[in-house]
C-alpha cells in the first residue's frame, strides 16, 4: 500500500528533496498534502504536478494569492493559517508527516500529528530541542512512531539497527564545521551573511546554513540526539568532519564502532524515513573511498560559542532550550537582515538565557509563553 504523506515545508529544502523521491516511487508514496509559507509560487507549481488533496499556506495574507494561481486546478483545496496545517495533519487519510517546517512554528503541527497516531518524519530540529521530554512522552501515549530525517541521526539510527539489547559507550556526532572553521575569532568578527550562506558541503535554506556556520545547528543535533537515542550529553562527542562522508557513528561497550557513510545526499535519509524498514533504490552518485581523505579535528568551544551554550542549555534543562531555540530564531533573522553581527549572535543567546525565567518542569503552555517572552528579550538585547 502507497504511504500518503502530509508534507509540511514542501517548498524548502528537505520538502524539495521529499517530493523527488516520491517521483522516484509513485507505486509507493503519494502526497495527500502539501504545506508552505511565503513560496507560493514554487507551492502552487508542486501541487500542479503531485496533484495533492490539498494545500496550505501558513501565512493566512498569501491566501488569495495562493487560490488565484490554481484557480486552474479545482480538485485541489486551498487553506490557509498554522490551525489548518495542524488540523490536516489529523486526517485519517494520512499515514505520515514529514515535519520539514523551519524553526519554533513546526512544534504545534507536530504535537497534533503525534496525537493522531502518524509516523513522524522529523526534520524540524527545534521540535525536540524545545520539547524533547514532551513529545517522547506524548509519542509513547499515542503509539505514534517518530523516524529521524536528519542525515545524522539517521546515520545514528541505522547504526543501531539490530542492537537494540547492545549498550552504548558514545555517539560520534559528525559536523562539517561550516564555511568558518578554519577562521580565526578575529576573522569571524567581520564575516558577512554573503561569506555565511556559502556552505561547503550542503545546500539547504538560509536559516540553517547559518546555524551551520555558527554550529547552533550541531548543538540542537546534540540535543536531538540525547532525546531520541537516550543518550546523556557528556557521552555524545561532535567531530568536525569537513568531507561529510560518515554521517555519524555508534561506538558500544566493547569499543566496536558502527557509522553510516554515504555521499552528502539528503534524499538518503528522508527515503529511509519513509520507506523503514524496507529499503529502496535510489539514484544518484556513489561513494568512492579512494576519491579523498577522511578527516576529523575537535570543535572549538570558544570560537563557537552557540555550541557550547547548547551543551550548558540540556544539562541545566527545563525550559532554557526554548529559550535558546527562540533567541537563536531571532538574531539568526537579525544576522540575515543586516541587523546583527556575528559575534552578537552567541552573545544575544547567552543573555537571553540569563534573562528569561526558568522553568524546571515546563507543560506546552509554559513552552508557548517561554517562547514569546525569550524573542521580546532576545530583540531588546540585539537591538
Amino acid at each position: 500500500m502507497k504511504r500518503k504523506i502530509a508534507l509540511l515545508g514542501s517548498t524548502g529544502s528537505i520538502g524539495t528533496q521529499t517530493l523527488q523521491v516520491v517521483e522516484e516511487h509513485p507505486d509507493n508514496f503519494e502526497v495527500y498534502c502539501l504545506t508552505g509559507y511565503n513560496n507560493i509560487e514554487l507551492l502552487a507549481e508542486q501541487a500542479r504536478k503531485f496533484k495533492p488533496d490539498s494545500v496550505i499556506t501558513a501565512n493566512e495574507s498569501k491566501y488569495e494569492a495562493l487560490k488565484a494561481l490554481l484557480a486552474d486546478c479545482p480538485d485541489v483545496k486551498v487553506y490557509a493559517g498554522i490551525e489548518a496545517v495542524c488540523e490536516v495533519v489529523e486526517s485519517s487519510a494520512i499515514d505520515t508527516v514529514v515535519a520539514s517546517m523551519v524553526g519554533f512554528a513546526g512544534l504545534a503541527p507536530t504535537i497534533r500529528a503525534i496525537k493522531a497516531g502518524k509516523r513522524i518524519c522529523l526534520a524540524n530540529k527545534e521540535t525536540l530541542v524545545v520539547a524533547g521530554q514532551l513529545i517522547l512522552s506524548l509519542a509513547a501515549q499515542y503509539h505514534s512512531e517518530i523516524l529521524p530525517v536528519d542525515s545524522e541521526h539517521s546515520a545514528i539510527f541505522q547504526s543501531l539497527a539490530g542492537e537494540a539489547h547492545s549498550e552504548i559507550s558514545r555517539i560520534i556526532l559528525t559536523a562539517s564545521g561550516g564555511p568558518f572553521r578554519k577562521m580565526s575569532a578575529d576573522e569571524l568578527a567581520n564575516v558577512t551573511k554573503a561569506d555565511a550562506l556559502k556552505h561547503p558541503t550542503w545546500n539547504m535554506g538560509a536559516k540553517i546554513t547559518i546555524d551551520s556556520a555558527t554550529m547552533m545547528n550541531k548543538g540542537f543535533e546534540m540535543i536531538e540526539a540525547k532525546w531520541l537515542f537516550g543518550v546523556e550529553p557528556e557521552k555524545i562527542q561532535i567531530h568536525i568532519h569537513p568531507q561529510s562522508i560518515i554521517h555519524s557513528a555508534v561506538e558500544f561497550v566493547d569499543g566496536a564502532v558502527i557509522a553510516q557513510l554515504g555521499v552528502p545526499d539528503m534524499r538518503l535519509p528522508i527515503q529511509y524515513a519513509l520507506s523503514y524498514p524496507k529499503r529502496m533504490s535510489l539514484s544518484g552518485k556513489r561513494l568512492n573511498l579512494f576519491e579523498k581523505p577522511l578527516e576529523f579535528f575537535e570543535p572549538d568551544m570558544e570560537k563557537f560559542r552557540c555550541l557550547a551554550l547548547a551543551y550548558d542549555a540540556i544539562h541545566k534543562g527545563g525550559n532554557m532550550p526554548c529559550i535558546m531555540n527562540a533567541a537563536n530564531e531571532i538574531v539568526n533573522r537579525g544576522f540575515l537582515e543586516d541587523r546583527c553581527s556575528f559575534p552578537k549572535i552567541a552573545e544575544t543567546i547567552e543573555k537571553t538565557m540569563q534573562r528569561v525565567s526558568f522553568i524546571a518542569n515546563p507543560t506546552y503552555d509554559d513552552y508557548m509563553a517561554t517562547d514569546r517572552e525569550a524573542r521580546v528579550v532576545a530583540k531588546e538585547i540585539m537591538n
